[in-house]
């Protein structure tokens, strides 16, 4: 008859190298571009623009902010 505990014992093995699997591409592989985060690519004047773009900021207070980053 054969010995049923080294097949158990292979079948939670394999499990345990998926499940270390899975975690570590869960970790090293998921993207850094996080919703809601700054990113490299926002600068100053990128965000003052944004900002503009979204009814935040006034005209004036805009290019008045532009002149300051710029200077």
């Amino acid at each position: 008859m054969m010995n049923f505990e080294n097949y158990l014992f292979w079948g939670m093995h394999s499990i345990w190298w998926i499940i270390w699997i899975i975690l570590l591409f869960w970790i090293f592989a998921t993207p850094y571009n996080i919703p809601g985060q700054r990113t490299k690519k926002d600068t100053p004047l990128n965000i003052l623009k944004k900002r503009f773009a979204l009814g935040e900021i006034s005209k004036e207070e805009y290019e008045e902010k532009k002149k300051l980053i710029e200077s």
